[in-house]
C-alpha cells in the first residue's frame, strides 16, 4: 500500500487550530448520498477497483457514507476490501481519531472482522495537510473542502500554497487550492463532487480555477442551496454543489433549490438529473439541463436555470456588445476631486475647464448637468501641459500643491505632481454616449449627446455603428438588466454594480439585423424611459417569448 508523502518541510508552521476550527463545517447524511450518486459512487459497481479521495474529512460525515457503500459493493461482488481504494486526510489529529473509530465501528457492525479492519482503515484515513501532499490518481474526490481566510493561515505555509496551486489568486479562500489539487488528481472520467461556498464562481478570485474547470474539464451539475439546511449547524457559507467530470464539456444540470429542499427532493432530483429529462419545477427546487457551459475565466452566471437557459441561448446567437462597433468604458478618476473638479471655471483658463457629468446629472434620466468642470491638466494629444503657459491653471495648482504632490501617483513622479490619475482622452467629450451610473438598482442608460467628460462614476457606451437612442432602448430593457444580474456582485439593499466587464457580458444583435419597426420601439422607450416598452420591444428582437423569472 502506497501513501502520500509531504512535499515540504516538517518545520512549517501549522494553520491554527481556530482557523481549522472556523473552516470546519459539518455536512448533513443526504447530502453526501447525494453527491455520492451524482459522481457515480454507487454500490452496482464493484467499489473495490476504485479510488475515492475526501481531502478534508472531518469527523468522517464523507467517509461513513463512502464505506458504507464500499462494504455493501464489495459483498454483492464477493471481494475483499481494497487496500488503497479509500484515501482520507485531516489537519487535526482528533479528526483523524474520530473518524476512524466511526469507520472502524461501521465495518464491524457490518459483519467484518475488527483486527482485519483496524489496520485497514488506518491506512485510509490519515493525518496531513492536502494541499502539500504529492498527488494521487483518483476516480473520484468528494467532499466539503476548508473555508479557511488567508489572514488565518502563516505566511510560509500560503506561500507554498500559492507557489503550487497557481489559482489560487487575490484574495482566495485555501478551498480553491482544494478544487485545483483535487482535478488533478482525477483519472479520465474521474469526477469531483465537493459541496462548498459558491463564491469563487462569480468573484475575481476564482478567475483561475474557472478557467482550469473550462479548459480541461467538463462541469456536470450545479446545485445553488444558499437557503437549503445542509449543515449539521447553520452558517452563512452560500453553498453550492458542483460535479466536475475529467472529459470534454458536455450538457450541464442547473438547479436552483429553495428551503423545502431535503433528503426526499434530493433523491427526486438525482433521479431526474440521471434521465433524459429537460426541465422540471417543484416547490423545492427548479432544474434545466443546459446543451454546454459557460467557457474561458470569465464569472459564471448566477440565476434560475430557465434564466441560465437564456443566457446560454443569448451567448450562441448574439455577439457581446462590443463585438458589434461599441466601446465600453469607464470615466475619469482624478485621485483628488476636492482639487481638480470645481464649478467656478474662471479661476483657470477657460481651455483648461472642461465640463464633466456627474452622476447626479444623470439621475432623472435625462443628463442634466449641474455644471461641474474638471481643471484639466492634458492636451489633446494626452500629454501634461507646461503649465508655464497657463499662467491661472499654474497658480491653481500651486495653490493646491501640498495637497497634490502628497499623492501616491505624483510621489511615483514629483515632475508631473499636477497629473490625474486618469489621462483625458479629448475625443470622448464631443461624442455622443449612452452614460450609466456604477451602482444601481436597475440598468439606467442616459444619452449624452457630446460636450462632456463623464466622472469615474460613469461608465459610457460609445458606438458610431449604433443610433445610440436604439441602443439605449436595448440596454434599458429587462433583458440586458438579466445579464448584468446574471454576472454582477450585488451590493446591500440588492444594488448592483454596472462595471464595464458586466457591461461587456451583455449580448446585443447587430444593428443592422434590427428591422425598422423594433428599431423606433426602442427608441421611444428609450425616450420615455418605459422600461415594459423597452422590454417587449427588447424580447421581439432576441426572438424570445418572455423573460424568465
Amino acid at each position: 500500500m502506497t501513501h502520500s508523502t509531504s512535499l515540504f518541510p516538517d518545520a512549517l508552521p501549522s494553520i491554527p487550530d481556530t482557523a481549522v476550527e472556523h473552516g470546519e463545517v459539518y455536512t448533513r447524511d443526504w447530502v453526501v448520498e447525494m453527491i455520492l450518486d451524482l459522481v457515480g459512487y454507487t454500490q452496482d459497481r464493484n467499489l473495490a477497483e476504485l479510488v475515492i479521495s475526501d481531502p478534508a474529512c472531518g469527523s468522517g460525515a464523507f467517509l461513513l457514507g463512502i464505506v458504507r457503500r464500499l462494504s455493501e459493493a464489495c459483498r454483492k461482488y464477493d471481494v475483499e476490501l481494497p487496500l488503497d481504494g479509500v484515501r482520507a486526510l485531516d489537519l487535526l489529529s482528533r479528526n483523524v481519531r474520530a473518524s476512524r473509530e466511526a469507520v472502524t465501528d461501521l465495518l464491524v457492525n457490518d459483519g467484518w472482522p475488527r483486527d482485519y479492519v483496524e489496520p485497514l482503515v488506518e491506512g485510509w484515513i490519515r493525518q496531513g495537510d492536502y494541499l502539500l501532499q504529492e498527488a494521487q490518481a483518483a476516480d473520484f474526490v468528494v467532499g466539503n473542502p476548508p473555508y479557511i481566510r488567508l489572514e488565518d493561515v502563516p505566511d510560509p505555509r500560503m506561500k507554498l500554497y500559492r507557489q503550487n496551486h497557481p489559482t489560487m489568486v487575490g484574495r482566495a479562500d485555501i478551498y480553491v487550492g482544494f478544487y485545483e489539487r483535487a482535478l488533478s488528481s482525477l483519472t479520465q472520467n474521474g469526477a469531483l463532487g465537493f459541496i462548498c461556498a459558491d463564491r469563487w464562481m462569480r468573484n475575481q478570485y476564482g478567475r483561475e480555477l474557472r478557467r482550469l474547470v473550462a479548459d480541461r474539464f467538463s462541469v456536470e451539475f450545479v446545485a445553488i442551496m444558499h437557503d437549503v439546511d445542509a449543515f449539521e449547524e447553520a452558517v452563512a457559507a452560500y453553498p453550492a454543489i458542483t460535479v466536475i467530470r475529467k472529459r470534454p464539456q458536455g450538457s450541464v444540470v442547473v438547479t436552483q433549490t429553495t428551503k423545502h429542499f431535503n433528503a426526499a427532493q434530493a433523491q427526486r432530483l438525482v433521479n431526474w438529473a440521471t434521465s433524459d429529462g429537460h426541465a422540471e419545477t417543484t416547490a423545492s427546487y427548479e432544474v434545466s439541463r443546459l446543451p454546454s457551459w459557460f467557457p474561458g475565466g470569465e464569472s459564471w452566471p448566477a440565476g434560475s436555470p430557465a434564466r441560465l437557459e437564456m443566457l446560454e441561448d443569448l451567448n450562441e446567437r448574439f455577439p457581446p456588445l462590443e463585438d458589434t462597433g461599441a466601446r465600453v468604458g469607464i470615466g475619469l478618476a482624478s485621485g483628488a476631486d476636492a482639487v481638480f473638479l470645481t464649478q467656478d471655471p474662471d479661476q483657470v483658463e477657460h481651455s483648461r475647464a472642461l465640463p464633466m457629468s456627474m452622476v447626479r446629472d444623470a439621475r432623472t434620466g435625462t443628463l442634466k448637468w449641474d455644471g461641474t468642470y474638471l481643471v484639466n491638466p492634458w492636451d489633446d494629444n494626452g500629454k501634461l501641459v507646461d503649465l508655464d503657459e497657463y499662467p491661472r491653471l499654474k497658480a491653481y495648482f500651486e495653490h493646491h500643491r501640498e495637497a497634490l504632490a502628497g499623492r501616491y501617483i505624483a510621489r511615483k513622479n514629483p515632475a508631473q505632481w499636477y497629473k490625474t490619475i486618469d489621462k483625458v482622452d479629448s475625443s470622448l467629450t464631443a461624442k455622443p454616449k449612452l452614460l450609466l451610473p456604477d451602482m444601481k438598482l436597475t440598468i439606467h442608460p442616459v444619452l449624452d449627446e457630446g460636450g462632456h467628460y463623464p466622472h469615474h462614476n460613469l461608465y459610457y457606451v460609445v458606438a458610431d455603428a449604433w443610433e445610440l437612442r436604439v441602443l439605449g432602448g436595448l440596454l434599458l430593457s429587462r433583458v440586458a438588466q438579466a445579464f448584468v444580474e446574471a454576472y454582477a456582485v450585488r451590493m446591500r439593499g440588492g444594488t448592483l454594480r454596472f462595471q464595464a466587464q458586466y457591461l461587456r457580458r451583455i449580448r446585443v444583435p447587430r444593428p443592422e439585423a434590427i428591422n425598422e419597426a423594433d428599431a423606433s420601439a426602442l427608441a421611444r422607450a428609450f425616450d420615455s424611459r418605459d422600461i415594459e416598452a423597452a422590454t417587449t420591444a427588447a424580447l421581439r428582437v432576441y426572438g424570445l417569448s418572455h423573460l424568465p423569472i
